[in-house]
């Protein structure tokens, strides 16, 4: 696959091209930011895209209260390294009322990740929302144009889809319709890491190799970020492997593999060899992808 510099750099002008034209048709734009890969390119598109003044508009991170600690650390100091705007919004009675991935599955991320995101958009009344979803992530992201629209409820309709033919983008909408943006949609996971590789990006540890205490579950390793809230079953006992992330999520429900990749380079090349999905990594996504349709169609990013 084909990652030179000239190859990055048109994907690096189309995705600015995408920011600049989404901002231009916006009223009150908002960048959502995870603090992950994809998210982190994605600000540093925009950081370039409106250089030397700072991106119009804030970032927004759904905090689900299962956050990695060292990604909110990584969070932290990109924002004030970069003096950017961030808004941390969390589902306060979501957390009042114990909702957890161990005891809660689906329904918690419907609550901490999909309710809390629908609320924040509505309480800060975005209509441009930046998102860092790629389209080889997982076959039901193949499905989002660009431009996705939503209605006022946030819903998505596959079948509504608007066409993009020539990359000219229909911004137009409707009363309380809202526009969820994608500047990524044309890289590959290979594509992001070559690109922070090539611009010099800082990414977050969690993608590095680093001995880790680990249970093994399902094929892969849950890295046990607090133990005071682990919920471990009859027999496990963390053991101390090297680990790293491909894809991160709420970290009683992500899957790190097994890797001594501890530098971007290393982390680029095993990549290329692999023949899994990142999102495998997700363990909450289901074996199918349909889990990850139903929850986009109910406001899901």
């Amino acid at each position: 696959m084909e990652t030179s510099s000239s190859y990055l750099s048109r994907l690096e002008s189309e995705s600015i091209q995408i920011l600049r034209e989404a901002v231009s048709e916006a009223s009150n734009p908002v960048m959502l930011f995870s603090a992950g890969k994809d998210s982190t390119v994605m600000a540093h598109l925009a950081l370039r895209a409106f250089y030397p003044s700072k991106p119009p508009f804030p970032l927004l991170h759904v905090d689900s209260t299962w956050e990695f600690r060292s990604l909110l650390a990584f969070r932290d100091d990109f924002v004030r390294t970069n003096g950017l705007d961030l808004i941390v919004y969390a589902n306060e009675v979501g957390r009042q009322q114990g909702i957890n991935p161990f005891d809660h599955g689906e329904h918690y991320t419907r609550i901490m990740r999909t309710e809390a995101l629908k609320s924040a958009l509505d309480e800060g009344g975005y209509d441009f929302i930046f998102g860092g979803a790629r389209r080889d992530e997982e076959k039901t992201r193949a499905k989002e144009r660009v431009f996705s629209i939503r209605n006022a409820n946030h819903v998505w309709d596959p079948r509504q889809q608007r066409p993009e033919l020539w990359q000219i983008y229909n911004s137009r909408i409707s009363p309380g319709q809202t526009v969820r943006v994608f500047p990524l949609s044309n890289w590959t996971e290979n594509d992001i890491l070559a690109y922070a590789l090539w611009r010099k990006i800082q990414l977050a540890p969690l993608y590095f190799a680093m001995h880790r205490p680990v249970v093994e579950r399902g094929g892969s390793f849950v890295v046990v970020d607090d133990e005071s809230l682990m919920r471990f079953l009859p027999g496990e006992t963390p053991v101390v492997r090297s680990v790293r992330f491909r894809t991160l999520g709420c970290w009683p429900v992500t899957g790190a593999i097994a890797s001594t990749a501890s530098d971007l380079g290393s982390v680029v090349l095993e990549t290329s060899a692999s023949s899994n999905s990142e999102r495998q990594g997700r363990i909450n996504d289901g074996e199918d992808g349909g889990s990850l349709e139903r929850k986009k169609q109910e406001g899901y990013f």
